[in-house]
């Protein structure tokens, strides 16, 4: 038993003391946790190392240090914490994600030894709901994307993720990691698209993360050519619907605040900001 205030990576034992931690904000954590329930612990199969802090030989706060690095919960103390654990490793990842709360002197803290960053995104709101929407009708020709459809969706993905992050996923390994992040969520069904009659992608969206408590849709994009003819609010009614019925009771997404366009169907659609995420890009 630890009875000092320490941090320390955590071992596949401490799965259910993480799952504490995690299941305290349910919303806020659900792409950790999604990732925790598959892999567990195990730094190999998890893509990284969970970070753990103790005050009086309790966990109370978690780091995820992987391809992102993620406080979860965490305490002033703790990001003091796992601030020195991380200069001392070394800059790995190629993003700090989380709550705007513990992620800004998080980086405060690290922008001396890992600035400049590419770009820093100080507050994204954090929404969800429980409900399908009252006023708008599900797209019904959006539909889960076939696995023999990766060649269709694959070009929207890449397009999406190059527009919001600003630099292509098919950089540096030739895109083998996104393109295999990409076929898991089709695999398990949690992509979803509306294709014109050229078999081209309208709008796409996907459900990244899944847990018990609460799901996360990530990737909402319509092509350049649609845009403002009015697809966006019911695909993102369509998703939301196979999202509750299917996935979890809770959704939730967190969007750029400049993006006035999308906070404005997303709340068209039901979703109230609940808190703020921030994202700094390397």
């Amino acid at each position: 038993m630890l009875t000092q205030t320490t941090t320390r990576v955590l071992e596949p034992s401490d799965l259910d003391a993480a799952l504490a931690v995690l299941d305290r904000e349910p919303v806020a954590n659900a792409f950790v946790t999604s990732r925790v329930q598959v892999a567990g612990l195990d730094p190999w199969r998890l893509g990284g190392e969970m970070w753990g802090w103790y005050e009086d030989g309790m966990l109370t706060s978690l780091c995820y240090a992987g391809a992102n690095l993620v406080p979860i919960c965490a305490t002033p103390r703790a990001v003091r914490a796992f601030a020195d654990r991380a200069r001392r490793a070394g800059r790995r990842c190629s993003s700090i994600v989380g709550p705007a709360e513990a992620t800004a002197p998080l980086w405060r803290l690290l922008e001396p030894n890992w600035g400049p960053a590419r770009e820093v995104r100080s507050h994204q709101p954090l929404m969800a709901t429980d409900r399908l929407p009252a006023g708008t009708a599900p797209d019904p020709y959006v539909r889960r994307i076939r696995k023999d459809e990766m060649e269709t969706i694959m070009p929207a993905c890449v397009a999406m993720f190059t527009e919001e992050v600003g630099v292509s996923p098919l950089a540096g390994d030739g895109g083998l990691l996104y393109q295999a992040r990409v076929a898991e969520l089709v695999g398990s069904g949690r992509s979803f698209a509306r294709l014109d009659r050229s078999g081209r992608v309208v709008f796409k969206a996907e459900i990244g993360a899944a847990t018990r408590h609460a799901c996360q849709i990530q990737g909402v994009w319509v092509a350049p050519e649609y845009r403002g003819q009015g697809y966006a609010a019911p695909g993102m009614a369509a998703v939301l619907r196979y999202a509750l019925t299917d996935i979890a009771p809770v959704a939730s997404l967190y969007v750029n605040d400049f993006n006035t366009a999308g906070r404005a169907t997303y709340r068209r659609v039901g979703f109230q900001e609940v808190g703020a995420f921030m994202s700094v890009l390397f």
